[in-house]
Order: C-alpha cells, then sequence, then structure tokens
C-alpha cells in the first residue's frame, strides 16, 4: 500500500497534463508580473523586509508543503517577495533585464536537463554554445582561429583565464609539477575583487598582485608599468599575466587597451581584458570605439548576463589562440572521453571546471534567433545613452554632485544640499531610506575614502522622467 502511495505520488509530480494547466497558469502569473512592473502608476519595485522576518515567513511557508496539492501561491509570494528588474525604477547592480523568452528558454533548459560536458549529453547545447561563441569573437575582432565557451558568471570565467595564463607563461607546469616560482599578475586598483580573489586561489598571496594606481578618470596609469614590473622581478616575482578593464567596477572606465597590449608584448605576458560588463560594447558600433583594442586580449572575459539581457549566471570566455582554452585542464576522464588532450569543442568539460553544465547556450541564442542579433546593440546603446542622459540631469543640478563624466552606464552621485561634513553619513542613509521606501533601487560605493551613491542604468525603459522623479525623492528624504 505504501508502495502504491509513492508511486501516485510520482505519477503526479510528472504528470504532462498537471504540467500543462501550472505551466499555463505559471505564463499568465509571469505575464501580469511584467504589465504590473511596467505601468506608470505602480511605483514599487521592492517590499523590503528585515532578513529575519523574511527567513521566518519561508519557514512558516514549507509546513504548507504537500497540504495545498498542486498550487502556484508560492510563486505568487517569491514575486511578492523580490526585487522587480524589469520595473524602471531599477538602477542598482549590474544585472541585467532579462528579455522574456529566457524564461522560456529556461524552461526547455530546466526539463531537458542535459549537461555539456560531453557531447552525448550534451548535442544542442554544446553546437549552441559553439555558434554563440563564435559569433561573440567576431564581434570582439577576434581571427578565425579563435574560440571559447560559456561559463557560470565572470568570476569564475576570471579564474579560468588566469590559470590559462599561468598554463602558457610559467616557467613550469603548475598544473603537474606544483609551485615552484613566486608567480604574479598585474592589476588596475579598479579591478574587480573576484580577479584579486582569483590570484589568491592560484596561490600569488598579497605580494603576487601588482596593483597600478589609477588616474583621475579611474584607468590604469600605464605610465607605471614599467616601474611596478621591475620592482616584481627585483623582489623575486614573475609576472604572467596583466588584466585590463572594459571597463572598471566602480566607474565603468574603460582602460587604455592598446598600449596595455603593447606593454605585454614587450614583456611577455598573457593579456587578460575583464570586459564582464562593459565588453558588451562590441555589439554597438556607436560605442565600440571605448574598447579599442580588445581584440589584441589572449582572453577576453564577457558577461551575458549584465548588458545583453540574459539572465544570470551566463559568460563567455573568449581565447583568441583557440587551443589555449584546452590547455587548461589535461586530466584524465576516461569515462568521458578517450582523448584527453585532443582540442574537441563539443565536449566543453575538457576546457571548464564544470562538467554537469547547465544549457547556457540556449539563453542566449534564443534572444539572437527571435530578436536578430542587432538586438543586443540596440539594448547597449540605449543603455549608454540614458546614462549620459541621466549624468547630464545631474549635472545641471546644483544640490548634487558627479564623480566623474560616464563612459558606461554606471553613474556615481551624491547629495550636496547639506553640510559638507555631513556627506558621507547622510548619502548612506539616504540608500538605505530609499530601499526601505521601495519605490526606487539604487547601491553605493567609497570611492576615494568618500561614500557615493552608485546606478547603473540596466532597464531598457529607464528615462530622463524616473531621473527626475529619484533626484526629487532624495531631496525629500
Amino acid at each position: 500500500m505504501a508502495q502504491d502511495t509513492i508511486t501516485d505520488r510520482l505519477a503526479e509530480a510528472y504528470s504532462p497534463a498537471n504540467f500543462r494547466a501550472l505551466g499555463h497558469q505559471l505564463i499568465d502569473l509571469l505575464a501580469d508580473h511584467l504589465e504590473k512592473t511596467q505601468d506608470p502608476e505602480n511605483q514599487q519595485l521592492i517590499n523590503y523586509r528585515e532578513p529575519e522576518e523574511e527567513l521566518k515567513f519561508w519557514q512558516n511557508d514549507l509546513a504548507k508543503a504537500g497540504k495545498e496539492g498542486a498550487s502556484l501561491t508560492f510563486f505568487e509570494d517569491i514575486l511578492e517577495h523580490s526585487i522587480h528588474l524589469h520595473h524602471p525604477h531599477y538602477i542598482g547592480h549590474q544585472v541585467s533585464v532579462p528579455a522574456p523568452v529566457n524564461a522560456l528558454a529556461g524552461m526547455v533548459s530546466d526539463i531537458l536537463s542535459n549537461g555539456t560536458g560531453v557531447y552525448e549529453m550534451g548535442m544542442a547545447s554544446n553546437a549552441l554554445e559553439r555558434v554563440v561563441t563564435d559569433f561573440t569573437a567576431q564581434q570582439i575582432g577576434y581571427p578565425a582561429t579563435a574560440s571559447g565557451f560559456i561559463t557560470s558568471g565572470g568570476t569564475l570565467a576570471n579564474l579560468t583565464a588566469l590559470l590559462a595564463a599561468r598554463a602558457a607563461k610559467a616557467p613550469q607546469q603548475v598544473w603537474t609539477k606544483g609551485h615552484e616560482e613566486k608567480l604574479a599578475i598585474m592589476v588596475s586598483e579598479e579591478a574587480h575583487y573576484c580577479v584579486d580573489r582569483a590570484a589568491r586561489i592560484l596561490g600569488m598571496g598579497s605580494e603576487g598582485i601588482i596593483k597600478i594606481p589609477v588616474d583621475e578618470q579611474f584607468k590604469i596609469r600605464t605610465e607605471l608599468l614599467e616601474d611596478h614590473y621591475q620592482e616584481a622581478i627585483t623582489k623575486g616575482r614573475i609576472p604572467i599575466a596583466l588584466i585590463g578593464c572594459a571597463g572598471s567596477t566602480a566607474t565603468g572606465s574603460y582602460d587604455d587597451l592598446n598600449t596595455l597590449a603593447d606593454f605585454c608584448e614587450q614583456h611577455q605576458l598573457w593579456f587578460h581584458i575583464d570586459g564582464a560588463h562593459g565588453g558588451a560594447v562590441a555589439f554597438s558600433d556607436k560605442y565600440k570605439h571605448l574598447a579599442t583594442g580588445i581584440e589584441r586580449a589572449d582572453t577576453i572575459v564577457l558577461d551575458y548576463h549584465k548588458m545583453l539581457m540574459t539572465p544570470a549566471l551566463n559568460t563567455a570566455l573568449l581565447f583568441k589562440e583557440g587551443h589555449r582554452s584546452y590547455d587548461t585542464f589535461i586530466q584524465r576522464a576516461q569515462y568521458l572521453w578517450e582523448a584527453e588532450q585532443s582540442p574537441e569543442w563539443y565536449h566543453s568539460g575538457k576546457r571548464t571546471f564544470e562538467c554537469t553544465k547547465l544549457m547556457l547556450s540556449i539563453k542566449v541564442y534564443a534572444t539572437l534567433r527571435c530578436h536578430g542579433p542587432r538586438i543586443f546593440s540596440d539594448n547597449v546603446d540605449r543603455l549608454y545613452d540614458q546614462a549620459r542622459n541621466f549624468a547630464q540631469i545631474l549635472s545641471e543640478a546644483p544640490d548634487f554632485e558627479l564623480a566623474v563624466q560616464p563612459e558606461a552606464n554606471i553613474l556615481n552621485f551624491r547629495y550636496t544640499g547639506i553640510p559638507r561634513e555631513e556627506w558621507d553619513i547622510k548619502n548612506g542613509q539616504i540608500r538605505q531610506r530609499l530601499v526601505e521606501l521601495g519605490s526606487f533601487y539604487i547601491v553605493q560605493t567609497v570611492i576615494n575614502n568618500e561614500r557615493w551613491l552608485r546606478a547603473t542604468v540596466m532597464n531598457p525603459f529607464t528615462d530622463g522622467q524616473h531621473f527626475q522623479k529619484l533626484l526629487a525623492i532624495i531631496r525629500t528624504i
């Protein structure tokens, strides 16, 4: 009898009829959600709750498990308890506003659950990954010999790129023999923290992370590269790579990539570009000049889930010389593939940490296939244009200050209509109050030991009227 009950429960869980009914309900629920977030009368994009209150709610909700049948009420609650990126008042973290077709692609991916480590488990997804990364490499300006893959986020992609740099430039093969030299990387002091973290994971330590100061535009000071390089050599360090920003985390500034490339060629360093956010300008005729020289990098990281309308996490790691992507992880896995060192693009597990990897390519491909390749350019242009619009509004406001004219869609500003000694604490309080009110979402950062409000224009429906309204609310606060 117990066995029959279990069988009935499993049959219900896997029922196509139940899935069809629930699926129609869910699509209607999500479509209503999108309509609501885009309704000008709706001013709320987050209903903030304290962490312990939120935890208690879901602990109580789990107690209902199995008592309501096949119900979607918990999906409604999840929407209610989540931040709404499709709302034009979302100008916070660097997370894309996903094209709705991605939700459908995600359903297909989740039903199939095809890993991409080996070809047979992911025939379509491995082929789509090749198509998507080849297309992206072409936009970058890479030669036909380039290759790449998609992985779960910029942090993992940057780490993998530095592993590739170590395999190519370290005097000894660390992968097989372990560390015998003190290796180092050169990086802007404005680089994303994951680059610092990756170097430490690789065993380089604090002294192996050579941080180069930036100028007033937060770009790496290229005139200081040689001195820092020679100082590292004097200390017994062996620099193997230089990392450029396109653009930097706090301000979105683009380094002088051509000069960095020249320096790498002069000293035989691996040139890696963290273009997780700003590398997407490669798709834009209007803004691609910001990343001039990007095609000279040995490796490039580019997040589809930032500027390219794709849900997180979804990141391309591209290699100018495609064969280099196979040198990073050389190890035996005979139950997966026979020839460990052969360059087989269709076995993605040969090139990534991940073996059972999600069908990440399907989401990028779905957007390209349904809306055409120009959609990426349209989105980048719109977001960068509106950031410049916001910068103009801030520049004309007597009670606001802009940290630096934006190159990307990231703006750092602060309210100055109070005594100067209160700027830091009051701007922090302003940001917290905005979150509690829930009508706008921005973040904050520290630049030159001073607190700034930070906005990233990620929603293509955000425009000047929203920026003006934000400033008005800040003044009220």
